[in-house]
């Protein structure tokens, strides 16, 4: 489906803004598309867990515990209430971790990632002439590419490895060992559903398809600098020369003329009489 949506996108703006059937500019779009899924799967979630804790008295037990998270993930603020089996007395516990670090550097480099990709976009459409006047423009473009880049792939790990620190930390069965009461062998504890994450391992993907963008992006950006473009002409210019040269000395009028023949400059001695002429040797006439 995301391969149908890219062509058609493709075809609907190489028809409006030519500019856009540029790698340059089609990588500039698909960045800011994949920036806003990267921001709002991440951003966006929310996560619950349940858990059941089955008393051997009957009447202090809680079946249904269910244990609400959501982003930045900050888990060690997370609480709910579980059941001590003894009375009707309960206790409030919380979850463990503090995965907001990770988390807000993930989404805070998607969003300044889709504003940037959405203001160059808007250049290359609309001024495009004055991004090519001088070398300032895409040497910002440059940086800002490698820059962004490198801060995918620190942004993009560090979220998959505080991904996977969430969803041990949020397991039932790691969250029944927080609970007093799962301790004492009488009692049951158990697991009604653990949290659904698929949109989180969306955001993850995501993050790594901008950095490969990115990445590959650094190509054509590089292709409009005046290092590019500087080393294109450097490496024209001897070519040019040599054959200048060689022309020069191949047509050189004064060889011919001050020789007067095709022979070394110079060189006007007569020909000898045993001089070789078409391969065969003159021999003088005995007569």
């Amino acid at each position: 489906m995301i391969t149908y949506f890219v062509h058609f996108l493709q075809l609907a703006s190489a028809a409006t803004f030519p500019v856009l059937k540029l790698p340059l500019g089609f990588i500039r779009v698909l960045e800011w598309l994949f920036s806003i899924f990267a921001f709002a799967t991440c951003g966006g979630y929310t996560g619950q867990l349940r858990v059941s804790v089955d008393c051997m008295e009957k009447a202090s037990s809680n079946l249904s515990i269910a244990i609400d998270f959501s982003y930045p993930f900050r888990l060690h603020q997370v609480s709910f209430e579980a059941p001590l089996c003894e009375g009707m007395r309960s206790e409030r516990l919380f979850l463990a971790g503090d995965y907001s670090s990770s988390a807000e550097f993930f989404v805070t480099i998607s969003v300044f990632a889709f504003l940037y990709s959405l203001m160059a976009t808007v250049v290359y459409i609309f001024y495009h002439n004055k991004y090519r006047e001088n070398n300032r423009g895409p040497l910002i473009d440059f940086i800002v590419t490698v820059v962004f880049s490198f801060l995918w792939l620190v942004s993009s790990s560090a979220w998959a490895k505080a991904l996977s620190d969430v969803k041990t930390a949020t397991d039932p069965d790691e969250v029944q060992l927080l609970i007093s009461a799962c301790k004492d062998q009488s009692n049951k504890c158990g697991s009604v559903h653990g949290p659904r994450w698929s949109g989180l391992n969306t955001s993850v993907v995501f993050g790594f398809l901008n950095f490969v963008l990115w990445a590959g992006n650094i190509w054509f950006v590089f292709k409009e600098t005046g290092w590019h473009k500087g080393a294109v002409k450097q490496q024209g210019g001897p070519p040019e020369k040599q054959s200048c040269s060689f022309g020069q000395q191949a047509y050189n009028p004064s060889s011919f003329d001050q020789s007067g023949g095709y022979g070394a400059q110079g060189d006007q001695s007569p020909p000898s009489e045993y001089s070789q002429v078409g391969g065969s040797t003159l021999y003088p006439n005995p007569m």
